[in-house]
């Protein structure tokens, strides 16, 4: 039998329940899904789920290199130097759940994870046993998907109502605009749901846009949770989308929000953050009176809160992964004097061993039935694993920029470093759904640009600088830009404006006078979205149609110096 048949038999007998048997399911979830009650306040938190509704694959990175201070500590940590620092057991589940290893087979043993219907499950099991405990939302949830898309996030403002969802923060949701953002959070959402962002301001007289925090009491303890969006909004995505509106870290704003939440005698303050974990780590260093960050943004699933001391306080750091794939529980000891304990588990949401809830099931049913079709419709059988996940390119970045160079006829493409979008086993159709998860945003527009090869390597060098900044405060978001046709190699260690070197077009030097013809897609600039071709879902399901199948691919990834050894690099 050939490795391609092995894996698609594997994948259709977990498809007609062959995985586990019914005891043993039972038994797995009771020991992965009742950790002990510990303290009087429960905080439940997901994040970056990009409007996964429906359980989903997904591999975690082989390639998320840290540099210096970061370098060799979580989240930098993959594969089996993850499992070793945190003291995870590998072939397990949990080791499945937290790294790329042996993916296909661990893929097709252990299912498919996340999906709103089995994470209502989840929260519903653990509030039983839990009182009061919020359930919260640290952003990236309105996008992601073709009905996120096509409803302008309703479909997933929908099912966080239902999931019982208690406060948010956000990043992805505000490229549908400012309006479409005031409109479903002072509409939709008032009273049910408390959209907070201390961070977020208006340009002219710097007033609120949101409300700060959200003071809740749980048990008897104030618990204030402030709001903390994506700092750098306006520059990772279009300016326009939010013209009147101010981001940015805002440590002083921070420090006031804590403050004057003490001074409403909140007892525990946590911080919902979408700034992504190394940012949230020199952030915790440098306030007073944070109890815990619960972030997102970097798609990091941490087992442990990293602990983060200032004077003789100590933040509990953490992120919750991606997709839907992880609930983590904090539970806190709250005393006279403030958090006295604390117990954290990171769940991984296997969807064969949570039924899904009826209601949200049925929800779910009626929000995609008028997309059916079209979501469904066929376009190509890949041979090999489909993945978006890592510092550079993945197999997924490479469909798209395939498809581009060959229906654009480029020499050369670029596609953003963006994380988000789901995976594909080998032997799986690629419908019209799994190119939309890696494609569907408000500004997707694609473009054939003539660059000088100086300007290809000014852009490679910005985007490094913005991925391997030693100081997390310049790192504004996303991985490196994905390259299609040109090889270059990459010292992530470098001094800024020195890390990419050896630019090459098939084989050849790149000239930083000569013109090379360039496709890309997303801009960001208004101008260049005006003056746009097709959306680049069409760009890839043409691409895809035509050819049927899809081999294994190999990713163009660059020559790396300088990272010898370190731990976020696969061996």
């Amino acid at each position: 039998m050939t490795r391609r048949e092995f894996i698609s038999v594997l994948a259709a007998a977990v498809a007609a329940g062959f995985a586990l048997h019914a005891k043993r399911a039972g038994a797995a979830a009771d020991a992965l899904y009742d950790p002990p009650r510990f303290g009087n306040v429960s905080l439940l938190h997901f994040t970056d789920c990009h409007a996964q509704l429906r359980p989903v694959y997904f591999r975690e990175p082989s390639v998320n290199v840290g540099v210096g201070a970061a370098a060799n500590r979580p989240p930098h940590l993959v594969g089996d130097r993850l499992l070793r620092y945190f003291g995870i057991a590998p072939g397990t589940r949990e080791a499945h759940a937290l790294t790329h290893l042996d993916f296909e087979r661990a893929a097709a043993v252990y299912g498919r994870v996340g999906g709103f219907a089995h994470l209502a499950t989840l929260v519903q099991r653990l509030r039983a046993s839990r009182p009061g405990a919020l359930l919260l939302d640290a952003g990236d949830t309105w996008q992601g998907s073709a009905t996120a898309l096509w409803t302008r996030g309703q479909d997933m403002v929908d099912a966080a109502r239902v999931l019982g969802v208690d406060v948010m923060t956000g990043h992805w949701e505000f490229t549908y605009g400012a309006e479409r953002v005031r409109e479903i959070v002072e509409g939709d959402l008032k009273g049910r749901l408390d959209f907070v962002a201390h961070n977020v301001r208006t340009l002219d007289f710097g007033d609120p846009v949101f409300p700060p925090y959200a003071l809740r009491e749980v048990n008897g303890v104030a618990v204030a949770v402030i709001g903390q969006a994506f700092p750098y909004t306006p520059i990772a995505n279009p300016r326009d989308l939010v013209p009147q509106w101010t981001f940015g870290i805002q440590e002083a704003s921070l420090q006031q929000t804590i403050d004057e939440a003490r001074g409403r005698g909140a007892r525990a303050v946590v911080l919902l953050s979408h700034n992504g974990t190394d940012v949230d780590r020199k952030l915790a260093s440098r306030v007073r009176g944070l109890d815990a960050v619960l972030g997102g943004h970097t798609h990091d699933g941490l087992p442990r809160p990293i602990v983060v001391t200032n004077g003789a306080r100590r933040t509990l750091v953490t992120n919750a992964g991606s997709n839907g794939k992880f609930l983590a529980v904090l539970d806190l000891d709250v005393r006279g004097g403030g958090v006295a304990g604390y117990r954290y588990r990171l769940l991984p949401v296997f969807a064969n061993l949570l039924a899904p809830d009826p209601g949200m099931d049925a929800l779910i049913t009626r929000l995609r039935a008028p997309w059916d079709a079209r979501l469904a419709e066929p376009l190509a059988v890949t041979e090999g694993l489909l993945y978006r996940r890592g510092n550079f390119n993945g197999t997924w970045d490479q469909v798209l920029l395939d498809a581009l160079m060959t229906v654009k006829g480029a020499q050369i493409a670029l596609s953003p470093g963006f994380r988000w979008g789901s995976t594909l086993l080998p032997g799986q159709t690629i419908t019209m759904e799994d190119v939309m998860s890696q494609t569907a945003l408000t500004y997707p527009q694609t473009t054939l640009t003539d660059m000088t090869g100086g300007a290809l390597k000014t852009i490679l060098e910005d985007v490094c600088d913005n991925l391997f900044n030693p100081d997390p405060y310049y790192q504004q978001g996303g991985d490196m830009v994905r390259v299609g046709g040109l090889s270059y190699a990459c010292d992530p260690t470098a001094r800024a404006g020195r890390r990419i070197t050896d630019l090459r077009l098939g084989g050849a030097p790149i000239q930083a006078s000569r013109t090379y013809r360039v496709a890309g897609w997303a801009p960001v600039s208004r101008e260049a979205r005006a003056a746009g071709g097709e959306p680049i879902w069409d760009v890839v399901a043409r691409y895809l149609r035509d050819r049927k199948t899809v081999p294994p691919l190999r990713p163009n990834v660059p020559v790396l110096h300088g990272v010898g050894g370190n731990a976020g690099l696969a061996s």
